[in-house]
């Protein structure tokens, strides 16, 4: 019986894979390289051993296994995950990524490689090694450091941009040259199809696998996330996108559900097994006599890979106002090539536009940065201690300064909510419009064309479809009301203010009109279109404006509630553990004093478990629930504590939660229930921030009496009026609860 030779080379894949990565486990080192290795192995390359026959169809699989580590990557990295990673995170893996990126570049021409190699060797050194630093981590014990979520942060953001990257890359190897016009064309198209396919994947997936939910087991569910992970292959190459784009935006949209974690448990599998064809794949392709020649090249990116994103990395860090202590950890733990240089390599090669060389460069940069990485983690902190003494004391002082400043962060005003307001309605209303917009021309258009004798009539149908389709979207981009409560603030606040928000207002309607103008004009002249567009406008806006209002909002509503799905989810989970408890155990809720002592205390300091034996489950503030609060976060007045112990635990800890001073009788006359001691953070909502207690207009907003404020472990009784409120501050005012509840906002 014949074996085809595509199960030979599986099998030999496979089998050099599996013995080389049990080495490296061995010695602790990454599987990565032990794939690379198994497949310089089985390559031609290396004669001692038997070699691969069937290249191309093991090139094709490899290509699934890009797919799958993409799909992967997306089912981690949810776009919620990319708005939580914070600012710091986000400037410094944009320095990082521009300075590294331009250096690369003109390292490739001072060595005088072409245009194309000296591109993608700028783009392969952009990102870092997830896995590597991670490895580094756990092995150093670091894992739980301050600086390491600024290093996860910056891995987010550099993943996203580097596939970003791929996608301009491919564009640049098409047109085999770089014009700033065709780029930004295609970057505004790649930021139309993402937020679509978002908007789209989020109103349409969480839903079908709610409804879907009692049919489907692991094997169906696995089924159906290939399926769609292929299907959005599909769609992205045809739209002119890398299949990568594709499984990644899936896997992120699949992230939103709650599926996501089963997803990502059914897949692993699939992914370690193509993933690791793929790597074979890339040691395939190594030519040690290569390497030898290039050795000069690896070695002079090494060094750059090392100092250069050491340095950027830091500068992106300090720019963001960290300490130079934290910022050099962050930096020095960036300092490797990660595994997207292999497919970015893999990328030029496929397509033809870069050298052959290339490849083992990066292959060797990354083998030698991969064994430099624990090194330079462990020796951050010597080389912070030397930094901190040849620099000069002034330099240390600015640096200080710069940080301090930096971690003050100002509350957000109106105009910036409203503005913020203003730009999601017309992006995320204008898209979907042009989304019907494309959909009638290319697809409703054409169809109509073939049903309809008269061409007039076939595109009558069709503007007449697209604007019932568009009829929603348009009222949003119109009519629907902007931060009402900020938008009636600056109103009211100054007459000045008026003139910019009718101008805004204006904005969005022209913006309106135009694309509603836009897609009429795609079947008939600019006349008629002209009349169609005010006709249209006039019927959506008058005729059934109370019918498309009812309707947006249920759009709306579903969206929220897909996109919070997992969220909730999770929640609903928290609460149902909190009333299950074992033997004698209980669940109570206790407030907190408003002077009592436990207050303005991480409770890693107040030793709960240790002194009373009890622990917190959740905490209310107001109408927010903490759930499972972290050991640095701090009781408020006011607060009521879920708290889990034995009778005789939550009575004598009942005690030490109510004990205050006794700083107030005003309370026995009743004489209003509205007024009261209340408590708010200063925070980015109330815009407190830097001012002082004079300055701030809290007296008259409130009509209450500040009364006291914590700062860390200070408490200012009865402050001055000079006194300036910090980020974080805890106030305490006597005054009407309703609009200090309203200030707080």
């Amino acid at each position: 019986m014949h074996v085809p030779q595509l199960i030979i080379d599986l099998a030999l894949i496979l089998g050099a894979a599996g013995i080389i990565t049990l080495l490296f486990r061995r010695l602790k080192q990454p599987m990565v390289l032990g794939y690379i290795i198994a497949g310089f192995i089985v390559s031609p390359n290396f004669s001692l051993f038997p070699s691969i026959g069937d290249t191309t169809g093991i090139k094709t699989w490899s290509e699934i296994g890009v797919i799958f580590l993409l799909f992967s990557l997306g089912l981690e990295f949810s776009f919620k995950k990319l708005m939580r990673v914070g600012g710091t995170a986000a400037i410094t893996a944009f320095t990082e990524i521009a300075c590294i990126t331009v250096a690369g570049y003109f390292v490739g021409q001072w060595m005088g490689w072409s245009f194309m190699d000296s591109i993608f060797l700028g783009g392969l050194l952009a990102s870092s090694s997830t896995t590597i630093i991670i490895r580094a981590f756990e092995e150093l014990g670091i894992k739980k450091k301050s600086f390491t979520k600024i290093v996860f942060g910056v891995l987010v953001i550099e993943d996203i941009v580097v596939i970003l990257m791929m996608v301009l890359l491919s564009t640049m190897a098409v047109s085999k040259q770089f014009e700033g016009v065709e780029m930004i064309l295609t970057i505004g198209k790649l930021m139309f199809f993402l937020a679509l396919w978002f908007i789209a994947g989020i109103f349409l997936l969480p839903t079908f696998l709610k409804k879907m939910e009692k049919y489907i087991n692991g094997e169906t569910l696995l089924v159906i996330s290939i399926a769609l992970c292929f299907g959005m292959v599909i769609l992205a190459t045809k739209v002119g996108f890398s299949a990568e784009l594709g499984a990644f935006i899936m896997g992120s949209i699949i992230a939103e559900t709650t599926s996501s974690e089963k997803v990502e448990h059914l897949i692993q599998p699939v992914k370690d097994l193509f993933g690791a064809i793929f790597f074979v794949s890339v040691g395939m392709l190594i030519n040690p006599e290569m390497i030898i020649e290039y050795k000069w090249p690896v070695l002079w990116i090494t060094l750059l890979t090392i100092v250069g994103k050491c340095i950027s990395t830091t500068l992106g860090a300090l720019l963001s106002g960290q300490p130079l202590k934290q910022a050099l950890q962050v930096g020095m733990s960036m300092a490797q090539v990660g595994e997207f240089a292999f497919i970015i390599a893999t990328l030029g090669m496929t397509l033809g536009v870069t050298s052959d060389f290339l490849f083992p460069v990066a292959v060797g940069t990354s083998a030698i940065t991969t064994f430099t990485t624990p090194y330079m983690i462990k020796f951050a902190l010597p080389f912070y201690n030397w930094l901190e003494k040849v620099l000069p004391a002034k330099w240390m002082e600015s640096l200080n300064r710069y940080s301090a400043s930096s971690q003050t962060l100002q509350g957000e005003s109106d105009w910036r909510r409203v503005l913020r307001s203003y730009v999601r309605v017309i992006v995320l209303n204008g898209i979907l419009m042009l989304a019907i917009t494309l959909l009638c021309k290319y697809y409703i258009g054409p169809f109509f064309m073939k049903q309809f004798a008269s061409p007039f009539w076939a595109r009558m149908a069709t503007v007449l479809l697209g604007m019932i389709a568009m009829a929603p979207f348009i009222w949003a981009m119109v009519v629907q009301k902007i931060q009402s409560i900020a938008y009636k603030s600056l109103w009211l606040d100054s007459k000045y203010n008026r003139g910019p928000l009718v101008v805004a207002e204006l904005m969005r309607s022209v913006v309106a009109v135009l694309i509603v103008g836009f897609f009429i004009n795609q079947f008939f002249p600019l006349l008629p279109a002209l009349i169609g567009t005010i006709l249209g406008m006039l019927v959506v806006l008058i005729l059934v404006r109370s019918q498309l209002q009812k309707f947006y909002n249920r759009i709306e509503k579903r969206f929220m509630t897909n996109l919070n799905m997992r969220e909730t989810a999770a929640e609903e989970a928290k609460a149902k553990q909190l009333v299950t408890l074992p033997w004698d155990a209980q669940v109570s809720e206790i407030d907190i004093d408003p002077w009592s002592t436990l207050v303005d205390i991480p409770l890693e300091q107040l030793e709960l478990r240790e002194k009373y034996g009890i622990n917190i489950g959740a905490i209310r503030r107001g109408d927010v629930i903490i759930y499972t609060p972290s050991r640095y976060e701090k009781l408020f007045p006011y607060d009521k504590i879920t708290v889990i112990g034995t009778d005789a635990q939550l009575e004598e800890f009942n005690k030490i939660a109510s004990s205050s001073i006794d700083h107030s009788k005003g309370e026995e006359n009743g004489s209003s229930e509205n007024i009261g001691l209340v408590s708010i953070v200063v925070d980015e909502n109330n815009g407190l921030t830097g001012k002082t207690l004079r300055t701030s207009g809290i007296r008259e907003s409130t009509q209450a009496l500040v009364v006291g404020i914590a700062r860390g472990g200070e408490k200012m009784l009865n402050p001055s009026s000079d006194t300036v409120f910090e980020w974080e501050d805890v106030v305490w005012l006597v005054g009407n609860r309703k609009r200090i509840q309203d200030f707080r906002g």
